[in-house]
C-alpha cells in the first residue's frame, strides 16, 4: 500500500486497478451510501428519485485529493438502492466504474446529475462527503422571503451543529436560484461559496439544498441540524416569531410566507421604524461604521473604489521595489494561491518574483481588478487600497467625505469624555485618512481608534466581542454600535452590544419589524 505521502504518481495505478475498485474499502463506501439513501428517503429528503449523496473512499493511505469518490445514481429510487448501484469515480471526477443495466421497467444507469455541483465541493471544499436533500423544509425555506438571497437564523441550539458555529453565532445560508438542469447550477454554486468561504451549505430556491462536510458523518450531521434549523424556521414564522433575531421577538404574521400581496416592508422607508430619541441611551464607547454611518455609501463606490481601480498599475509599477509594496505583493499571491485551489472565477496565476515587472504587475492587475469588481472584503485588496487612496489624499486627488451632523457630534461626545472608534471594513489606514482629510478639516483628534477586518467579519460576533476586549469598558453593554447594516446589527447584539440602525439617503432598505431602534442624525444620540 501506498505511503501517507503518496504522490498522484504513487496512488493513481493503485487506485485504477480491478483489486482496488474490488476491494473493501471501496465497497464498504458503496454499502454506505445506499444504507444513507435509505435512510434519507425515510426522512424524506430523497422521495420520487430526487437528491443524491456521494462519499470520498477513505482511505489512510491515499491523499484526500486523490481519493475515489462514490456517488449514487440518477432517475432510481433511492430507499431501493444496492451497493452495486453505485458509480465509482476518480478524485478528478472521472467514472471509473458504472453499474450494470438493470431489466424493464429500471432505465439504463445515469450518473447523478448533481456530479459536478458535487465536485466543486471536493475541489473548492476539500469536502469528504456532499449531501443533496429535496426535504421540503429546506425547499419552503427559500420562499418565505422570494427576494432573499441567504437565510440567517441565531441563537438557537442546533446551530451549534454546524462546522464553526456557536449558539451566539449568526448562520448564514446562501440562495441561489433555481434552473431546468440542475448541472445549470454548477457555476451559481460554485460562486456562493466563493462568497461564503464559511459556508457548509447552499440553498436552491424551491428546490433543496447542499450540505458538505469533511467526512460523511460531519456532513449528515450537519444536513439533520440544517433541516431542524429549517424547520424550526418554518413553525416559529407561523406562530409570529423572528428566528433572524438574536430575542425571538415577535414579527407580522401577515409576511410575505403567508400573502402573496404584501410587499416586503411598508409604511416609511427602511421598514418604517420612527426613533424616539428620549429612549436612546448613550453607552460608554461608542463604535461607528463608515459606509451609510458617517459617510455616504456613494464615496466608496463612485469615488475610492474606482480611484483604486484606475491607479492600481500606477502605483505598482512606481513603488514595485519598495518593501511596502513588496508586503502587499506578498499578500495578494498568497490570496490568489487560495482563491486558484477554491477555483474562485477571475483568478489568474501570478508569475514568480524573478520574472519581469511586467508580467507581474499584469497579473497583479488583473486579480486586483477582479477583486474589486466582486467588492471582496479581504485584508490583501483593502492593505493595498489604502496605499493607493494615501497617494491620492496626499496629491489632493482625494477628499474625504461625512454628513453634515457627523464632525458636530464627534466634537460633543468627545469634550463629553466619551470614547469613538471606527470599525469598517476599509483598512484602518484607509479609515485614517478619509477622517484625516474632510471639508471640516482632521477629525481624527475625535477618534480613539480604528478597527478593521483583521478583528474578524463584521456580519461574526466574536468580532464585536473582541472589540469589546480592547476598548476598555467592563461589559459590552457600554459600547453602543451604530451600523446601517441588518446583518452587522445582528452580530454586535449578539455579543451585547447596545446597536443603533443608521437610515441615511441611498441605504439599503431593512427587513420589516427588524427590531432595532433606527436615526436618521448622529443629532438624535
Amino acid at each position: 500500500m501506498a505511503s501517507a505521502a503518496a504522490t498522484a504518481e504513487d496512488v493513481l495505478p493503485l487506485l485504477n486497478s480491478q483489486a482496488y475498485l474490488e476491494g473493501h474499502a471501496v465497497g464498504e463506501a458503496r454499502a454506505l451510501v445506499a444504507d444513507l439513501c435509505r435512510h434519507f428517503y425515510n426522512l424524506g429528503w430523497v422521495t420520487g428519485t430526487g437528491g443524491s449523496i456521494t462519499v470520498k473512499v477513505h482511505d489512510d493511505a491515499v491523499p484526500k485529493p486523490h481519493q475515489l469518490i462514490v456517488m449514487s445514481p440518477s432517475g432510481v429510487q433511492k430507499e431501493r438502492m444496492v451497493p452495486e448501484d453505485m458509480y465509482v469515480m476518480s478524485g478528478s471526477g472521472d467514472v471509473l466504474s458504472a453499474p450494470s443495466p438493470k431489466p424493464y421497467p429500471h432505465k439504463p444507469p445515469k450518473c447523478s446529475d448533481c456530479a459536478p455541483l458535487f465536485m466543486k465541493a471536493y475541489l473548492m471544499r476539500n469536502a469528504g462527503a456532499c449531501i443533496h436533500s429535496h426535504g421540503m423544509e429546506s425547499c419552503l425555506i427559500t420562499m418565505i422571503n422570494p427576494s432573499a438571497k441567504e437565510f440567517r437564523i441565531t441563537h438557537m441550539e442546533m446551530i451549534k451543529g454546524i462546522q464553526g458555529h456557536g449558539y451566539y453565532d449568526e448562520l448564514v445560508v446562501p440562495i441561489i436560484e433555481n434552473t431546468a438542469h440542475e448541472r445549470e447550477l454548477t457555476e451559481s454554486l460554485s460562486e456562493a461559496m466563493a462568497a461564503y468561504p464559511k459556508a457548509t451549505a447552499v440553498l436552491v430556491r424551491n428546490h433543496g439544498i447542499y450540505v458538505w462536510g469533511d467526512s460523511w458523518i460531519n456532513a449528515k450531521t450537519q444536513a439533520e441540524c440544517y433541516h431542524y434549523l429549517f424547520d424550526a424556521a418554518l413553525k416559529l414564522h407561523q406562530l409570529g416569531i423572528d428566528y433572524s433575531s438574536p430575542g425571538h421577538g415577535p414579527v407580522n404574521c401577515l409576511s410575505s410566507f403567508q400573502s402573496k400581496n404584501k410587499p416586503l416592508t411598508s409604511g416609511l422607508a427602511n421598514g418604517g421604524h420612527v426613533p424616539d430619541p428620549s429612549r436612546i441611551i448613550l453607552a460608554h464607547c461608542i463604535v461607528l461604521d463608515i459606509e451609510g454611518t458617517t459617510t455616504p455609501i456613494t464615496f466608496v463606490t463612485d469615488v475610492l473604489f474606482p480611484y483604486a481601480r484606475d491607479n492600481v498599475r500606477k502605483h505598482l509599477s512606481s513603488t514595485y521595489d519598495s518593501d511596502e509594496t513588496k508586503d502587499d505583493i506578498k499578500l495578494l499571491r498568497a490570496q490568489v494561491e487560495e482563491d486558484l485551489k477554491q477555483g474562485l472565477s477571475g483568478s489568474l496565476p501570478i508569475p514568480p518574483n524573478d520574472a519581469l515587472k511586467e508580467e507581474v504587475v499584469d497579473s497583479l492587475v488583473a486579480n486586483v481588478e477582479a477583486m474589486i469588481k466582486s467588492d471582496r472584503k479581504i485584508t490583501s485588496l483593502k492593505q493595498l487600497q489604502g496605499h493607493i487612496w494615501r497617494t491620492g489624499f496626499e496629491n489632493k486627488e482625494l477628499q474625504g467625505v461625512v454628513y453634515d451632523d457627523v464632525p458636530e457630534a464627534l466634537k460633543k461626545w468627545h469634550e463629553s469624555g466619551i470614547k469613538v472608534y471606527i470599525y469598517s471594513s476599509g483598512s484602518r489606514e484607509a479609515q485614517w485618512l478619509l477622517f484625516a482629510n474632510t471639508p471640516y478639516g482632521d477629525l481624527r483628534r475625535y477618534l480613539s481608534g480604528f478597527f478593521d477586518t483583521t478583528v474578524g467579519n463584521k456580519r461574526e460576533s466574536h468580532s464585536y466581542s473582541e472589540i469589546s476586549l480592547s476598548v476598555g469598558v467592563d461589559k459590552p453593554s457600554q459600547i453602543l454600535f451604530v451600523t446601517d447594516v441588518h446583518q452587522e446589527a445582528v452580530a454586535a447584539k449578539a455579543a451585547g452590544l447596545n446597536v443603533l440602525i443608521s437610515i441615511r439617503p441611498g441605504n439599503a432598505v431593512l427587513p420589516e419589524n427588524h427590531g432595532f431602534k433606527t436615526i436618521r442624525s448622529f443629532a438624535e444620540i
